[in-house]
């Protein structure tokens, strides 16, 4: 029996993405400053085991290693001519991983520069490098699309305009990082939760949400809740996804360390889920044993 459709399965709730890469890849040995997303070609076996974890530990989709691979995040590692390449193999080596039965959504994150005047980049020049990189993740065989740790609403919409125009019938999914200070939930550029989420769901995205960010669990928590409301207030009918990291680090030798157990991330993940979630999963610090810990909590719910 074929799986069912993306948008399908997504809509019988308690739908389960993965963890950190990232913070997988260290684990492995991976050193600080390396391109994590060239890996997908110079060490493809490395990246499937993570994937293969995660799937293991209950995923229902994993996320693909590109979340760098846009031309311009490339270039600064002197990659910028392999983005077809890179892309094209981190869909492939996801998809070997999930089998017949698992899903993969394509990741598109931000540049790590700004549009003009603010930065250097031009909306018709971004607008193709994203498209550069949604279709060579098609090409791989995503299931759908995931632009994810935005804080610009400028690149957000360019991003998500550029992947809708190649993904056709696939889902398409937008995500915003916030941190937490004394004017509330912001992101770096100072965007709100109602200003985002409007205009993620003025581009038509199949999902809106939230993931990184350097918040506390319960704080977390409370950004799903504003989400909600502010979904709610606007009379959408959207889905609600969520992966935030394993609490607030604290920095240790330089080096971001998460104290938070799988158990604590689980319950703070039903937490979100309470509150109207669909999609699940983690962001930096987390690993196979908090979505496992997630998967357990999803099974005993249903």
């Amino acid at each position: 029996m074929s799986k069912p459709e993306l948008k399908d399965r997504i809509k019988e709730g308690g739908f389960l993405l993965d963890g950190a890469m990232g913070t997988q890849l260290f684990a492995r040995g991976v050193e600080p400053g390396t391109c994590n997303d060239a890996l997908n070609v110079e060490s493809p076996d490395v990246v499937r085991a993570i994937h293969q974890a995660y799937r293991e530990a209950g995923s229902d989709a994993v996320i693909t290693n590109t979340f760098g691979a846009n031309r311009y995040a490339l270039a600064r590692h002197g990659h910028a001519e392999q983005v077809r390449e890179i892309n094209r193999a981190g869909a492939e080596i996801a998809r070997e991983a999930v089998g017949d039965g698992g899903y993969v959504l394509g990741d598109v994150g931000p540049t790590g520069d700004f549009l003009q005047p603010l930065g250097n980049l031009r909306p018709d020049e971004l607008r193709e490098a994203f498209v550069e990189q949604a279709q060579s993740l098609l090409d791989g065989g995503v299931d759908g699309f995931i632009v994810e740790t935005m804080t610009a609403l400028d690149e957000l919409e360019v991003a998500v305009e550029a992947v809708t125009s190649v993904a056709g019938e696939l889902p398409v999914f937008a995500s915003m990082s916030f941190d937490k200070g004394g004017a509330g939930f912001r992101t770096m550029m100072g965007v709100d939760v109602a200003s985002a989420v409007a205009k993620m769901v003025s581009l038509g995205v199949t999902g809106v949400g939230f993931n990184c960010g350097t918040a506390s669990l319960a704080e977390y928590v409370e950004l799903a809740q504003q989400y909600a409301a502010a979904v709610q207030s606007g009379g959408q009918d959207v889905i609600l996804l969520a992966e935030p990291n394993a609490g607030k680090p604290e920095l240790v030798d330089g080096q971001a360390v998460y104290r938070v157990t799988p158990e604590e991330f689980a319950a703070a993940i039903e937490k979100i889920a309470a509150a109207g979630f669909r999609v699940v999963g983690g962001c930096c610090g987390t690993a196979p044993a908090y979505i496992e810990a997630v998967a357990r909590g999803l099974r005993q719910s249903r």
